[in-house]
């Protein structure tokens, strides 16, 4: 198997891995500001082993990756507490709403001009999301307040955005980017541990956890970040793409859920808009000079 094959089945790996987070969570009998501290802290301590090993990368910060860190913070936290508000569907296609906000951030900060193919992208996307937050998915077991959970999720989206726009800003300057997912845990996990209180949970919710921070995040992001110098940033993308497919499947499996066929709808409305403007800007990168 060449290095390229064999990086696409990492990136596929990574998004099956990503793609559990939301019926691993829901698994969890703690509450959700416990789930998304411990998770961190897990994670954070996977991902400073994995740094410091097969990077040999420095694990004190600049005040650059403080800064990004802070937007995956908020990525990481809202990601967990709208998965116990919502569906695993809704939380993760509200997050790939991303998109939208990085094509509007993106001429701000990053001086990358807004393309006519990305006004319509964005015109999609928010049908999309229109479409999700307007379906009246009612509550459930496993989705306790959908509404508030789909404000959440918004919020986790935001988040995306403006960790993607950081670690590309870190990636232009410094050319290293783990050590911003690192302290980004480092933080979520010092923001909800002290809300959430003592966690008392059974063994499957302690091991839920560990999972949790140890593959789904962590195991994950060393496999992206192991793969990317063999692929290609477009194949990267479509590949993981499969986490939002097999997120509300995994959901579906494990609890029962079912989302809204409002959800589905704009689900697939808001993920085929998103591989359509990586399909326009591959086209555009392979006609530039």
């Amino acid at each position: 198997m060449n290095a390229s094959s064999a990086a696409r089945l990492q990136i596929v790996g990574a998004a099956v891995l990503f793609s559990t987070g939301g019926a691993a969570i829901k698994a969890c009998t703690f509450t959700s500001w416990q789930v998304a501290g411990l998770r961190s802290l897990v994670a954070a301590a996977v991902l400073a082993l994995a740094a410091s090993v097969l990077e040999r990368a420095r694990l004190r910060p600049t005040w650059r990756e403080l800064v990004v860190a802070c937007g995956y913070a908020i990525t990481l936290l809202c990601f967990v507490l709208s998965n116990k508000l919502t569906t695993a569907a809704n939380a993760i296609f509200l997050q790939s709403t991303a998109p939208v906000y990085l094509a509007i951030a993106s001429p701000l900060l990053l001086r990358e001009p807004l393309r006519r193919s990305d006004v319509g992208v964005m015109a999609a996307i928010a049908v999309g999301l229109v479409v999700i937050v307007f379906s009246g998915q009612a509550p459930l077991a496993t989705a306790s307040d959908p509404a508030l959970g789909n404000v959440v999720a918004l919020l986790s989206g935001v988040g995306w955005a403006a960790t993607v726009l950081g670690l590309r800003w870190l990636a232009m300057r410094d050319g290293s980017t783990m050590g911003a997912v690192v302290w980004g845990n480092v933080l979520a996990a010092a923001i909800a541990l002290p809300i959430g209180g003592p966690p008392e949970g059974d063994a499957g919710s302690w091991a839920a956890i560990l999972y949790l921070g140890a593959c789904q995040i962590g195991l994950a992001y060393v496999l992206v970040t192991r793969a990317m110098p063999h692929v290609t940033a477009l194949a990267a993308v479509l590949l993981l793409m499969l986490e939002p497919v097999l997120s509300p499947l995994w959901a579906l499996a494990v609890h029962g859920e079912h989302p809204s066929a409002g959800s589905w709808m704009g689900g697939a409305i808001i993920l085929g808009a998103t591989v359509a403007k990586n399909a326009i800007d591959r086209r555009g990168a392979a006609r530039s000079p």
